[in-house]
């Protein structure tokens, strides 16, 4: 069951130090080291030192943990992560900081890639990097490429990948935490309810950023699964059918899978009605569970040929 609680830290009253959320600082590294925000690739650098304190507690790791994180700017959140990780490994693509990233990461356990994550073979990497540790992924990800990174950790990253906490706009992470059958859900959702239990920890305001974005954020944690909370046949099927159905949301399922995937209407009704589903049901107010067992049932079916229907 999807937790969307927001975890209150106003409690910690202990004054939070991090001198990579310092305007000045930031401002004086980019003067030094004549670096230009990027839009591109959504850059915006943390200015209230509590939000990456805060990040990194939700995340719950200790030096037992190797930390994976996606797109460190200038270190702010890897100043927390190297206090409290056994290893940290940062992946930046922007070329500009890396030498930045030099001067503000002195530590032994912290280590600089510079590559694209979306080149990465995770199954090959994690090991390499972290041993037998188990791994979290703790990022400020970009919004625009927020969906891209979280489908392939969830899709390709090994066992060892436990926990996934990350900063996203606030309307990504309502859907990201949506229950599925709700008007808020997606299908990042229901990959989301398969592969974790997600819930939010807290509201970030977009005054903690510089620049100041138009937009608020959240970060939201995800507890990776041992087993998928439904049984399905054929994983790949089901996400296909998930696809399809919300590549059209505004339709009927039965009209969306038939006219993007070439599925016999009549036999999809039929299907929803004996699933005791409505035949215009959509796919937002499709549960995970209902997804399977559509899934299992179209499995069974045959079209006039004799040919598997899905």
């Amino acid at each position: 069951m999807t937790d969307d609680r927001i975890i209150d830290f106003s409690s910690y009253e202990e004054p939070i130090f991090n001198p990579l959320c310092d305007r000045k600082t930031i401002l004086d590294l980019r003067r030094r080291h004549l670096f230009a925000f990027n839009k591109g690739l959504g850059q915006n650098f943390l200015v209230n030192p509590r939000i990456p304190w805060q990040i990194v507690r939700g995340a719950a790791i200790d030096e037992e943990w190797g930390v994976l994180e996606i797109g460190p700017g200038i270190g702010c959140m890897t100043y927390e992560l190297a206090k409290a990780a056994g290893k940290v490994v940062a992946v930046e693509i922007d070329t500009a900081l890396l030498p930045i990233l030099a001067e503000t990461l002195p530590y032994d356990n912290v280590t600089v890639v510079h590559a694209d994550f979306m080149e990465l073979d995770l199954a090959r990497c994690l090991p390499e990097w972290f041993g037998d540790r188990p791994v979290a992924v703790v990022a400020n990800l970009p919004y625009y490429i927020t969906t891209p990174i979280l489908m392939r950790l969830l899709e390709q990253a090994p066992p060892q990948l436990r926990r996934i906490t990350v900063m996203v706009q606030r309307e990504v992470a309502e859907r990201l935490c949506a229950p599925s059958g709700s008007s808020d859900s997606g299908a990042i959702s229901l990959a989301i309810e398969y592969h974790s239990r997600a819930r939010t920890l807290f509201r970030v305001p977009a005054s903690s950023f510089l620049p100041m974005p138009k937009v608020e954020s959240a970060v939201v944690r995800m507890d990776l699964r041992d087993e998928p909370p439904v049984s399905c046949c054929d994983e790949a099927a089901m996400f296909r059918l998930i696809r399809l159905g919300f590549g059209q949301r505004r339709k009927t399922l039965v009209n969306a899978l038939g006219n993007q995937g070439g599925l016999p209407k009549p036999l999809l009704g039929d299907a929803l009605e004996s699933l005791c589903l409505p035949r215009d049901v959509r796919a937002e107010r499709m549960t995970l569970a209902q997804f399977a067992a559509l899934t299992n049932l179209l499995k069974t079916f045959k079209d006039p040929d004799g040919e598997p229907v899905l």
